[in-house]
């Protein structure tokens, strides 16, 4: 393996200690709220640091590379998608600390109704941020496409819990700041299922060269 080989494996380790984080952010998020776990809310907005300075040295590596090493063709994909790729990380990390901080505020007042297409939502979103690193690792396009696909299932329950807190709101008044404070935590949600979508979509530009974003794409029956 050649020095530069080395690095780019260096680099996309890092990128993938990123994810892993930002999945577990996403996972311990949700996690407090519904087991109304405040301790487990503080841990991920503690956590956040350290994603945005794997961020910004994710971003200084690739700037070097780029300048040092002059990749070509695929290589310069590569390390260009990967600065994009932390970027979305980044604010997928940001929509876990504001998931998390609703949830601190929300287990201080009583249980508006049990969560039940919240944790849904985040177990789809959250499996969609590992694929689309995985298909990433492994330059999978067929896995890619499928995480794509899957941001409509995070879009329909995000409508669904909204329907519902409007129900709650217009039946009580008094429910409204709690339901407002549940809906933010839906259209983060929906968020951090967007940046997948985004990662899976540069995994296909790193794949075949070819930018499918604001595409029409052939959904399933």
């Amino acid at each position: 393996m050649s020095i530069f080989d080395d690095e780019l494996q260096q680099l996309k380790e890092k990128i993938l200690k990123m994810g892993s984080m930002v999945e577990e952010a996403i996972k311990n998020s949700v996690q407090s709220l519904v087991e109304r776990d405040n301790a487990l809310a503080i841990k991920v907005i503690d956590g956040d640091r350290v994603v945005n300075t794997l961020d910004v040295e994710i971003d200084e590596e690739s700037i070097r590379l780029i300048a040092l090493r002059q990749p070509k063709a695929k290589d310069l994909r590569f390390i260009t998608m990967a600065m994009k790729i932390t970027t979305d990380l980044e604010r997928m990390g940001d929509m876990a600390v504001n998931i998390a901080e609703r949830a601190l505020e929300l287990n201080e007042e009583p249980l508006l109704k049990p969560y039940i297409d919240i944790p849904k939502m985040r177990e789809i979103a959250q499996g969609m941020t590992r694929d689309a690193l995985d298909s990433f690792v492994r330059k999978d396009k067929k896995l890619a496409m499928d995480v794509i696909m899957r941001d409509d299932e995070v879009d329909k329950l995000k409508h669904a819990v909204l329907h519902e807190l409007a129900f709650f709101m217009v039946k009580d008044p008094t429910t409204v700041t709690r339901a407002m404070k549940i809906s933010f935590v839906a259209q983060y949600l929906e968020r951090i299922a967007d940046h997948a979508t985004n990662i899976a979509e540069m995994v296909i530009y790193l794949i075949d060269g070819k930018i499918i974003r604001h595409m029409a794409l052939p959904h399933e029956n």
